[in-house]
């Protein structure tokens, strides 16, 4: 197994600056022309891949091009237009009433504010970050989704498990320019290398400095659990 680094300061560092080396053009994959756009293809995609969220959102931004064309559509209607969508149901309630909501307090501009913007139906910090990041320019913390939740920890850069507590842990270890970035470099390796269930550690640029590197035991330290 590899060996981390002294501290987690050093650790985020190092990891950091061979993610860039390996993925340098990482980024955003949501398609997305507008912060309305955005909104909306962030809170399709949790728990659903940017793939079949873009798929959707093809034809979804075609027929809905403003807040109160959300608000005013019905959820059965919104529902079969976002179908396919995980959980379809229920993020067709959140994008009518986040819609009615900007389109009725922020005169159909999404808001620039963590509060504001976590006080829309179906919007968490995560929604917010990316909101905030990519469409106003306002980088205020780390996105945990769910390859971050999984690398950061595998890395040794947390223990926590809760998303909101990882971003607490990594926020004071990844350089602040690098916020933003730091998602798309783990999303980009989480996807080609360090996946949930079979991670190629063999073909990791990480390998040697990652405390969950496999070994004889096939054991993952940041889990306890052995890989599958």
């Amino acid at each position: 197994m590899g060996t981390p680094l002294d501290s987690r300061d050093a650790q985020a560092a190092e990891v950091v600056d061979r993610l860039w080396e390996e993925y340098p053009d990482a980024t955003i994959s949501l398609d997305y022309s507008n912060r309305l756009e955005l909104l909306v293809a962030v809170v399709l995609s949790a728990q659903c891949t940017d793939e079949r969220v873009n798929e959707v959102t093809a034809d979804l931004f075609e027929k809905y091009g403003t807040a109160a064309d959300y608000a005013e559509a019905s959820e059965a209607e919104l529902a079969e237009d976002i179908y396919g969508i995980t959980f379809h149901n229920n993020k067709a309630g959140y994008l009518k009433e986040a819609g009615r909501a900007i389109a009725e307090e922020y005169d159909g501009e999404v808001p620039d504010t963590m509060a504001a913007l976590t006080d829309l139906p179906g919007v968490g910090r995560k929604t917010a970050n990316v909101v905030l990041q990519h469409g106003h320019d306002v980088v205020e913390g780390i996105v945990v989704d769910t390859h971050v939740q999984r690398l950061s920890r595998r890395l040794g850069l947390t223990e926590a498990e809760r998303p909101e507590a990882i971003e607490r842990d990594l926020l004071p270890v990844v350089p602040d320019d690098e916020w933003r970035d730091f998602t798309h470099l783990l999303i980009s390796h989480g996807r080609a290398v360090c996946t949930a269930r079979n991670p190629d550690c063999g073909e990791c640029v990480l390998a040697d400095v990652c405390p969950s590197e496999r070994g004889d035991a096939d054991i993952d330290l940041a889990s306890g659990e052995p890989w599958e």
